[in-house]
């Protein structure tokens, strides 16, 4: 059974969706993948209260590392990218090239980059921290500008809210 709750952040309202009361999805307003609202079930804000805990956490600058419990659906390769994604520091970046490098597939950078864009997770799965070969901000999701800005945060740069 899956359930949703709607939380603020300063880059937009984030829908954080629970399947039997684990966290499945986060979804960012104008997100690319982000799939219909019908698809997160009732609305519920008693559920995921350590999700929004940890994000609030987060966007305060008080945790690196976050540590809810995740229920992520995808291939075994997706699973793998994305479990590869949590292991990059905070305020650090990689490229798609590396994290293939890194699984042992090193010709499979754009198989990475197709199982980044489909992270279920954003933020918290930090895909926002893998950019291209010559470290340009490419593919997010969320938005260019929204990556840029999630980047320059954990950089201790405070940007602005984009909203």
């Amino acid at each position: 059974m899956k359930q949703h709750t709607v939380t603020d952040s300063p880059y937009g309202p984030l829908t954080l969706v629970a399947e039997d009361g684990v966290l499945c999805g986060l979804y960012m307003t104008e997100q690319r993948h982000r799939p219909p609202q019908e698809s997160f079930g009732e609305r519920d804000d008693s559920i995921l209260g350590e999700a929004a805990e940890q994000l609030r956490a987060y966007f305060q600058g008080e945790l690196r590392e976050f540590t809810v419990e995740l229920r992520l659906a995808g291939t075994p390769f997706q699973r793998s990218v994305w479990d590869r994604l949590r292991k990059i520091p905070y305020g650090e970046t990689r490229t798609y090239g590396q994290l293939a490098d890194d699984l042992g597939t090193p010709t499979a950078s754009r198989a990475v980059g197709l199982a980044n864009g489909k992270n279920p997770v954003g933020i918290i799965v930090p895909c926002h921290r893998v950019v291209g070969a010559d470290g340009s901000l490419t593919g997010y999701g969320g938005g260019l500008d929204r990556k840029r800005r999630l980047l320059e945060f954990e950089r201790g740069e405070r940007p602005q809210a984009l909203f």
